[in-house]
């Protein structure tokens, strides 16, 4: 295994989430409050499930978006 590989394959798959995941966030957001089902100043609840079936990786990461 080279580990260079795996670290650059890792941080280009993270990168490529985080940048998809804040724009559909933002956009979900933006709609819901526009169309008054969410509250402008709202926290809400969010979950992030990471899954990597080659290696039986199976990960819940839970966490808050705020609005204010």
């Amino acid at each position: 295994m080279n580990e260079e590989a795996l670290n650059h394959s890792i941080r280009k798959f993270l990168k490529m989430v985080g940048v998809q995941s804040q724009r559909e966030i933002e956009q979900a957001v933006r709609r819901a409050v526009q169309e008054n089902k969410v509250n402008g100043n709202a926290a809400l609840p969010a979950t992030m499930t990471l899954d990597i079936a080659g290696v039986q990786l199976h990960v819940k990461f839970d966490g808050m978006i705020e609005l204010e």
